[in-house]
């Protein structure tokens, strides 16, 4: 009888551990934490700064021609005012990511801007008499396609599609004692090429940085001066170049 008392005082004390083990709270287990997808929409605003190369020709030629008349310049006249200024606007766009990192996409994008310069020009038919030559570029938009490759919740991409800007140009002073005052304006369409990198940094908010060159080549701009009555061409070639943050609310996308 003994024996049989000391194997139950045994088999209780070997279950004690047991009953107290399972008395305690199961562990946690470790979160799965999912990929950010970049699949989906998202819209959103800029801001930035810009450069623009502008060569225009020939002012010298436009306001002495209209005042001596035409073939009366021999020379041509190449000026650059070198505009530079704050761009400001926002964009809208939508991405799909596949294979399984590849990311591709189509933006909208619009900015105003307060890019202008000026410089001044001598006319020498009516010395000691100058020209002030103004540009300005009121704004740019475009519509671009963009291919990148993810890191997670941080992209990589390039972009690359078709531009449009919107620019005036202004040739003002005085020959031979009379007052000048051209003004020409021109939306020019171009293209468009630049990348940059979007950080993810919550399910629904992406901050980005990002470069853009815009290419516009060259066309005539038709001036007048409504002093005078006059009217005639100049030549602008013409290239911008961009830097911009942007912040970015993403919608219709799994997120996190």
């Amino acid at each position: 009888m003994r024996n049989i008392w000391f194997a139950i005082a045994a088999a209780l004390a070997m279950t004690a551990p047991l009953a107290r083990a399972a008395d305690l709270p199961l562990k946690a287990a470790t979160p799965f934490v999912e990929r950010f997808s970049w699949t989906g929409c998202y819209l959103g605003g800029h801001l930035g700064g810009g450069f623009a190369h502008k060569n225009i020709t020939d002012p010298v030629q436009l306001v002495q021609d209209s005042f001596l008349g035409l073939g009366s310049t021999p020379d041509v006249t190449t000026v650059n005012p070198s505009p530079t200024g704050v761009v400001i606007g926002g964009q809208i766009g939508c991405d799909y990511q596949f294979a399984p990192s590849w990311v591709i996409g189509i933006e909208g994008a619009a900015s105003g801007s307060t890019m202008r310069g000026s410089t001044t020009v001598g006319l020498p038919l009516g010395n000691p008499d100058t020209a002030l030559v103004r540009a300005k570029t009121d704004f740019l938009t475009s519509v671009t396609a963009r291919v990148g490759f993810a890191f997670d919740n941080v992209l990589l991409y390039a972009k690359g599609g078709a531009a449009l800007a919107g620019d005036r140009y202004d040739v003002t002073g005085s020959f031979a004692g009379a007052p000048f005052a051209f003004t020409g304006l021109e939306n020019r369409v171009g293209w468009t090429a630049g990348g940059g990198v979007d950080w993810a940094f919550s399910p629904h908010w992406s901050a980005s940085l990002e470069y853009d060159y815009y290419g516009f080549g060259h066309a005539t701009v038709a001036m007048s001066d409504p002093i005078n009555g006059f009217v005639g061409p100049v030549d602008v070639r013409q290239s911008i170049q961009v830097v911009k943050a942007g912040l970015n609310f993403h919608i219709w996308g799994p997120g996190w």
